[in-house]
């Protein structure tokens, strides 16, 4: 009997998230947005963006409808190239370049060109992207390009020692670089808890409440930006106290779409918490981390969640981020950008993407 009623609670609830879900669906247009899209003439989600050459340049992922159903793996992600956008100011008119990478073009690729990110050095332009393989397992690949649009031109093979997604390269002062990475759920992070892929491992970590959250990965990138210099580390999530942030702190805890960027001389490891929908930072005093937890800085977006990327342009510091407004659907997103504000106290001024009078 006890069975039953549980059963039936769970029906209920499920059902009824669907309907709210529909609902928000279908009253996309009655919501009042903080910011429009960036461009409406494609569906973009995940922007990357740079400074190169005093303009901004976007790379995002173009999401399309290939008609596959949705499930919690993310199939229905199944994005097949890369446009890249740019803009000369904030406000700007935005261009779309083209493709800048198909996944035909892609050796070792075989689905699933999910978020990548981009970085500049010894002059010449390096894209970064997860794909899953042949045989169903994320990579991250490389390619390579004169120019910040591209074209890019793949590397043959994945980046040995990389796994899972999101990539986020980041060039510290001195020139040194790292690349961080990993998403767990569809993103597959979980599966690489003993070193090597475990086909059969874990859906996701999420039911280990006790246990510590699974982190970030972080390495450093050799003089040829295309290759790990040395080995992968966790990059840890603590709190004030020195401890690891467990799995159950699912408002606190990374889940995917990791980003840094460096203010005042501390590094701002920023993600996604992913099955709460908040955007959170942690700080450390090393790019290799720990770090520890400071705070949220974005509230949900409309859509299953959000993934972001932060800049200094004239000597103001920026986010770009995704939601649903134009198709409101969780797998056709549009890109759009507002003001971050760091705080005297180090802090990130809590962003808010729905207007007062909106939701």
């Amino acid at each position: 009997m006890k069975k039953s009623i549980l059963k039936m609670t769970i029906l209920t609830v499920a059902s009824v998230l669907a309907v709210n879900s529909l609902s928000a669906q279908k009253n996309t247009n009655k919501v009042k947005f903080l910011n429009p899209p960036l461009i409406k003439t494609i569906y973009t989600a995940d922007p990357s963006a740079h400074v190169f050459n005093g303009k901004i340049y976007i790379y995002p992922s173009h999401d399309i409808d290939a008609g596959v159903p949705e499930n919690d793996n993310g199939d229905h992600f199944a994005m097949r190239d890369y446009h890249i956008l740019s803009l000369d100011h904030i406000g700007g008119k935005v261009t779309d370049h083209g493709v800048a990478l198909d996944i035909k073009n892609i050796p070792w690729a075989g689905k699933q060109l999910w978020a990548p990110d981009a970085a500049f050095k010894n002059g010449k332009y390096f894209l970064y992207f997860p794909a899953k393989n042949k045989e169903g397992v994320f990579q991250i690949g490389c390619a390579t390009s004169d120019k910040p649009a591209g074209p890019f031109k793949a590397n043959p093979h994945p980046i040995k020692g990389t796994y899972s997604i999101d990539p986020a390269v980041f060039v510290d002062d001195d020139g040194s670089t790292y690349m961080y990475f990993g998403g767990i759920w569809g993103g597959q992070l979980q599966r690489w808890q003993t070193g090597k892929y475990e086909a059969n491992g874990s859906k996701t970590d999420l039911h280990n409440d006790k246990a510590a959250a699974i982190s970030c990965r972080v390495a450093k990138l050799d003089k040829s930006m295309m290759e790990i210099d040395g080995k992968v580390h966790n990059a840890l999530i603590v709190d004030s106290a020195g401890h690891e942030l467990l799995g159950g702190d699912h408002d606190r805890r990374f889940f995917e779409g990791s980003w840094m960027h460096k203010y005042k001389g501390k590094y701002y490891l920023t993600y996604s918490t992913g099955d709460t929908h908040f955007l959170a930072y942690a700080i450390g005093s090393s790019p290799m981390g720990p770090f520890v937890y400071a705070g949220h800085f974005m509230q949900p977006v409309q859509g299953w969640t959000t993934h972001h990327s932060i800049i200094k342009f004239n000597n103001k510091w920026y986010i770009f981020y995704h939601d649903t407004e134009l198709s409101g659907k969780t797998h056709l997103r549009n890109v759009k950008v507002t003001e971050l504000h760091h705080l005297d106290n180090g802090k990130i001024e809590m962003i808010n993407t729905y207007t007062s009078s909106g939701k």
